[in-house]
């Protein structure tokens, strides 16, 4: 049973797409939602998603970092 619970806890990232959505979630401070960033990054450019959730991270002013994202993916001229 305890090798189980540690086995659990270690990362099992197998993919490009899958690390790219575990740092998006990381740099937005939203690990919560990390499998729909993977999803995200699975579909789209993993390289362009990392530099949004970048921008969004950096401005100081932005409460929910991860909604944000969302909103800005959806709307790409709003930026």
């Amino acid at each position: 049973m305890k090798e189980l619970e540690k086995r659990g806890k270690e990362s099992h990232v197998y993919r490009k797409y899958q690390l790219v959505g575990l740092e998006i979630s990381q740099i937005l401070e939203d690990e919560k939602h990390k499998a729909l960033y993977i999803k995200l990054a699975k579909e789209k450019s993993g390289e362009r998603l990392l530099r949004l959730a970048k921008e969004v991270a950096d401005r100081q002013n932005v409460k929910n970092k991860g909604a944000y994202f969302m909103y800005l993916l959806a709307h790409p001229e709003k930026k």
